[in-house]
């Protein structure tokens, strides 16, 4: 599979604490509009900073697969509905799974913990977690218009090159699953960012586990 770098960080959960509030539909925890700017908000700019700044060619190449694939943008107005309703089916399926749901803008962002989905310093996916998987494999599929990335990370322990590599082959791990159960392999990206991205304090134990994790997040195809 194809490896695209997208920088998905997310600022620290811990400091967001604060600023949820719930979900009247799903009754899960929501994070403030507030709490989303100081945060996802900037972590999803820079993966949209990167999609819009790819080389022509693999433009022209996602384009070509999209096309090739059947999938369109999704008209102008309609985007925001669209995620809307996209956000509301994800909060219904993952509720109680561990994974957050978070929201900026048109973008969503699933933050899967990784001691609910790999083996410790392991990247297969575990068993147990397939069951989670397989609820955001139905949402997606329904939703097709919209590009998936799936991006690993690691806290602190351990070498670079060690924690580069471990990274990607856990985002290489949820983005072949996803292959497995159908999902367009024109939709899909993965990419490693090693320990570079932390949410929480490597200092404590409690901080290397908020920042081992793989993050799916998705953007709608939109026209132009």
């Amino acid at each position: 599979m194809r490896k695209l770098i997208i920088a998905i960080g997310t600022a620290s959960i811990l400091a967001l604490s604060g600023c949820e509030t719930f979900d009247a539909y799903t009754g899960e925890k929501k994070t403030s509009s507030t709490a989303k700017g100081a945060g996802i908000g900037a972590s999803i700019g820079v993966a949209l900073a990167y999609l819009k700044n790819r080389n022509k060619g693999s433009k022209k190449r996602k384009e070509a697969m999209l096309k090739a694939a059947g999938i369109g943008a999704i008209a102008g107005a309609g985007v925001g509905y669209y995620m809307d309703t996209q956000e509301a089916k994800l909060r219904k399926q993952l509720r109680g799974t561990g994974v957050s749901v978070e929201r900026d803008g048109d973008n969503i962002n699933l933050i899967m913990p990784g001691n609910i989905t790999f083996e410790s310093g392991g990247h297969t996916l575990s068993s147990s977690f397939f069951e989670v998987m397989d609820s955001v494999v139905l949402v997606v599929q329904e939703f097709e218009k919209t590009i998936i990335v799936s991006a690993g990370h690691t806290d602190s322990k351990g070498s670079d090159s060690y924690n580069q590599a471990l990274s990607e082959r856990r985002a290489n791990s949820v983005a072949e699953y996803l292959l497995t159960k159908g999902v367009v392999e024109a939709r899909i990206e993965s990419v490693g960012f090693g320990e570079s991205q932390p949410v929480a304090d490597n200092g404590s134990a409690e901080g290397r586990a908020l920042n081992r994790r793989v993050e799916i997040s998705l953007f709608p195809i939109t026209e132009g």
